[in-house]
């Protein structure tokens, strides 16, 4: 059993038996509703044992090791159990999660750095100007990628590129659910695929050179 699923079970009663196997029948969106409303960690053990390994994934995508990733996974729901009232339900609570994981390791990758996902500042603004008129890559000539250059162009690539075109391609989250996760607009979210394809493709072929 890991750190934090002993963290939030720290607090047992009688009943903790019995409120643990009812949480487990519960929906996702049912179990959120009764965890905002009762900060019941017992609960929140439940939503852990469900995604636990997924964002544990996730997060070793942008680690350097199995130890960081482990870390990462952990902050990521400790962090959860605060904003767990944020999700509104307008998408799968998984596709949130997801989100809500790549955006908490860009912002570990880039702590030292002033740009972040949400950065609106005159120098993307230009670049995305630039970037429009830059011809654009078939999603098909990502595919073709071979799997271990792939990996190794996504290392290659922006932690802000890199988590959404997992977010499009491995999570297959669809344009209108990237918007509405992202905040922005249809137009920009094309913009933001556009660039991180770019980028990727010039980064798996500089593998091949």
């Amino acid at each position: 059993m890991s750190f934090l699923k002993r963290l939030f079970l720290v607090i047992v009663n009688k009943k903790s038996g019995d409120t643990l196997k009812d949480s487990k029948r519960l929906t996702d969106k049912e179990l959120i509703e009764q965890i905002v409303t009762s900060n019941n960690t017992l609960l929140f053990s439940t939503l852990y044992d469900r995604y636990s390994k997924k964002v544990y994934n996730k997060c070793y995508g942008f680690a350097k090791n199995e130890d960081e990733a482990k870390d990462l996974a952990q902050d990521v729901f400790l962090k959860l159990f605060t904003k767990l009232s944020s999700f509104k339900g307008n998408s799968k609570f998984s596709t949130w999660l997801y989100s809500f994981t790549y955006n908490f390791c860009v912002n570990y990758v880039n702590r030292d750095k002033a740009r972040k996902m949400s950065d609106q500042s005159d120098s993307m603004e230009d670049h995305d100007y630039y970037m429009s008129s830059v011809e654009d890559i078939d999603e098909e000539e990502l595919f073709d990628m071979k799997v271990t250059k792939l990996e190794q162009a996504l290392e290659n690539i922006d932690a802000e590129d890199k988590a959404i075109l997992l977010l499009k391609y491995q999570d297959e989250v669809p344009v209108k659910e990237l918007q509405t996760i992202l905040k922005i607009g249809e137009s920009a979210v094309k913009m933001r695929l556009k660039r991180a394809r770019v980028k990727v493709v010039e980064a798996h072929n500089k593998l091949e050179e």
